[in-house]
């Protein structure tokens, strides 16, 4: 439900549009923000420019209303394409996933659409060398760091945490509040209208609802001691589960019959 509700720019992409800025620091580089939504979603790209980005793109259509992970992303790369014909992309930033949906499926999406290097999950960049079209991540994975090396150009989402968004200076905060933001609808990006909106989303959202309270409440068990404590908890749980004491006696007594003794 968007109406009355306040629109902001999703937090994870703030560490993206960071380390884009950074980028552009070091480089000169120029940044391209763009968004697909209502017109209220011009606000958050306008935020966008007073941080120091140098275009906004509103990408708003109202065949694009409804769409899951599939269409949005159908719809962000063909915005993407028609951007790279008109000056070619380097690195395509993005947040790690939304604080809606918590999919982190459109960031990939795009990748595979464009057949571009995609870099997830992105805590660090170590080395960018566009005279060479390469580029040098940290990766955060299961059990420690990954550095990968990849070719360009690249998808990169980057994770929470890895920066911290600056303050908007006075001369962008002008600049983004008279800048006229570019608008694109289907005809601008050549969509095909089967892949975007409710006809390209495969996922249906059949019901929404708030969990119901546990039933049963927390048991505080008291003792003297650790080792009274523990025997209390042992009594309680096999009172209430006397199936798992049968099958621990059960268990006790095969373990004796083996020799083996506790």
């Amino acid at each position: 439900m968007r109406q009355g509700v306040p629109t902001i720019i999703n937090p994870y992409d703030l560490f993206a549009l960071e380390e884009a800025l950074r980028i552009k620091d070091e480089t000169g580089a120029r940044i391209t923000v763009l968004t697909m939504g209502p017109p209220q979603a011009e606000e958050a790209l306008r935020k966008c420019l007073s941080f120091g980005a140098d275009d906004a793109i509103l990408i708003t259509d109202k065949v694009f209303s409804g769409a899951d992970t599939l269409a949005t992303s159908y719809v962000l790369a063909a915005a993407l394409k028609a951007l790279d014909a008109q000056d070619p992309l380097d690195l395509i930033f993005t947040g790690k996933q939304t604080i809606d949906g918590d999919t982190a499926q459109v960031g990939p999406g795009i990748a595979i659409r464009l057949g571009h290097q995609l870099l997830t999950y992105v805590s660090k960049i170590r080395e960018l060398d566009p005279a060479n079209r390469h580029i040098v991540v940290e990766r955060r994975a299961e059990g420690g760091v990954q550095v990968l090396r990849s070719a360009l150009p690249a998808v990169v989402t980057m994770l929470e945490g890895t920066n911290e968004i600056r303050f908007a200076g006075m001369p962008d905060m002008f600049r983004a509040a008279r800048q006229e933001l570019k608008r694109w609808n289907r005809d601008d990006i050549a969509a095909d209208l089967t892949q975007v909106g409710l006809k390209g989303s495969p996922t249906v959202v059949a019901q929404v609802f708030g969990p119901k309270p546990k039933a049963i409440k927390a048991l505080r068990i008291e003792g003297d001691t650790p080792e009274a404590i523990a025997e209390a908890f042992i009594d309680k749980l096999f009172t209430d589960f006397p199936q798992l004491e049968a099958a621990l006696l059960e268990h006790l007594d095969q373990l004796g019959q083996q020799g083996v003794t506790q």
